[in-house]
């Protein structure tokens, strides 16, 4: 039996670690084949290193943070703040999707603050909804797969959209057990922890993410520490009552309390 494959598709390194690798550990435990990749090569987060250095060094880091959870590292595709939701990215990000064929794809929120990030998440969406479609070509060229594939959407970063309006979960995902892994792989990016130094004036990087972590397990009344994710719908992806990573985790994802939900 194939194993199942659930796949992590952010922007730039260290987005996956920020909003998504918990859930991902948690889902390797149960026997899940892990992918990881991030569309953007951090080609901007510097103000030092010139763009071959600065790329170079995202990569290793992006690599070696994969490596601690055992994922499978697919390459970036185009540089920072060129995520664009035009044809040839869209070829090439639907060619990988078609590649990995996951049951589950874990991706960024659509009510993000920058452009990179939501059009990630319109690129992810639309190369998983013509993963059967003989007729979209993709680059490379690869044969349309019929599995059904269930997309997450983690909460963005900051926890509000970009009009500043706190953005709720549907769901939280227990991670208090992975929290060091979920630290460890984030502390493989340290080019970015001396980038947001500089540039947001984040001075805590590994502490911050914690804070994160436990701020929304406070929002889901039970646990330590989580991550929150709402479920994108079903239509061009799965079955109505298909729900995979609910499956895998049972306990550990669970609704949101509601305490805080607004209408």
């Amino acid at each position: 039996m194939m194993a199942k494959r659930a796949f992590a598709i952010a922007a730039h390194p260290d987005d996956i670690e920020f909003m998504m690798a918990g859930t991902l550990i948690r889902l390797g435990q149960t026997g899940y084949e892990l992918h990881y990749m991030n569309l953007a090569s951090g080609s901007c987060g510097t103000l030092e290193h010139d763009i071959e250095t600065i790329v170079r060094m995202r990569r290793s880091e992006a690599m070696a943070a994969a490596k601690q959870i055992g994922a499978v590292y697919h390459e970036s595709l185009v540089h920072d703040l060129e995520i664009f939701y035009d044809r040839p990215t869209l070829q090439r990000v639907a060619s990988v999707v078609r590649a990995v064929a996951p049951e589950i794809i874990l991706t960024q929120s659509a009510q993000e603050y920058m452009e990179d990030h939501m059009n990630t998440t319109r690129l992810v969406l639309t190369a998983a909804f013509a993963r059967g479609m003989p007729n979209f070509p993709v680059d490379p060229p690869r044969p349309p797969v019929d599995d059904p594939v269930t997309v997450y959407h983690a909460l963005p970063y900051g926890l509000h959209d970009p009009l500043r309006r706190p953005v709720e979960a549907e769901f939280y995902v227990d991670i208090a057990g992975v929290l060091e892994t979920k630290r460890a792989m984030l502390a493989c990016h340290a080019s970015q922890k001396e980038w947001l130094d500089e540039s947001q004036g984040i001075d805590s990087y590994l502490t911050q993410m914690e804070e994160m972590a436990r701020e929304m397990g406070r929002k889901s009344g039970r646990f330590a520490a989580a991550e929150g994710w709402t479920r994108h719908l079903h239509l061009g992806y799965c079955g109505p009552e298909d729900d995979p990573l609910a499956a895998a985790l049972g306990p550990a994802a669970r609704p949101d309390s509601g305490e805080r939900r607004t209408p």
